[in-house]
């Protein structure tokens, strides 16, 4: 998929960003490290877990946060789940974390074979909001926009959101404030030091979002 970014600074400009190809480039410098574990909020909640295997979609009409931090790493699975197909228990992702987020008209949908649990909120003027969200998905989509963006970033040395940082040598990204607009996400872990959500619905659907 291809995403519009624009670099809201001194200059803007515009530009598509093959976000699996980013994933899969980022990957290339965490690929071989030994006995990595999720990083998702590390620090913050001590929320090392074993990820299920099992991809979730999320939706929102518009995303803004402040404080933007962007890495890959590689999740991992339990020993021998039985999702962890021929990846060895290990998926790459993208990990993006925003100090603070507010999400308008979020969609959740994970599919459960023949039918999909799927959670809705932040809809009807009151947006979800989040303190030190944290997402790994391994592909993103939108349009988006940054200010004072950093590309190329040890991701060790990220500051943006307190507690998340990388591995040393991994390619990172940080900026101040981060805007999407039809935001469309392939998650595998969220996180949240507060997760609020206005009119929640949750329920079986027979779409996903």
């Amino acid at each position: 998929m291809a995403d519009q970014i624009e670099h809201d600074d001194a200059n803007q400009a515009g530009g598509g960003v093959r976000w699996r190809r980013f994933a899969v480039t980022l990957g290339t410098v965490v690929a071989g490290a030994a006995g990595m574990v999720v990083l998702t909020a590390q620090g913050v909640l001590g929320a090392q877990f074993a990820i299920s295997g099992m991809p979730f979609t999320v939706t929102a009409d518009r995303l803004e946060g402040t404080g933007f931090e962007q890495f890959a790493t590689l999740d991992q699975m339990i020993p021998d789940s039985p999702n962890q197909g021929d990846t060895g228990g290990q998926v790459l992702v993208i990990v993006s974390a925003i100090d603070k987020a507010e999400l308008t008209n979020l969609c959740q949908s994970i599919n459960l074979g023949g039918t999909n649990l799927r959670i809705t909120a932040g809809n009807a003027g009151k947006p979800v909001s989040a303190r030190t969200l944290v997402v790994d998905g391994d592909e993103v989509a939108g349009n988006a926009s940054f200010k004072n963006i950093n590309v190329g970033q040890d991701a060790s040395t990220v500051d943006q959101v307190p507690g998340v940082k990388g591995n040393p040598g991994v390619f990172a990204q940080q900026a101040d404030t981060v805007t999407i607009t039809k935001l469309r996400q392939n998650n595998y872990a969220t996180t949240a030091a507060v997760f609020t959500l206005p009119n929640l619905r949750m329920g079986f659907s027979s779409d996903g979002c």
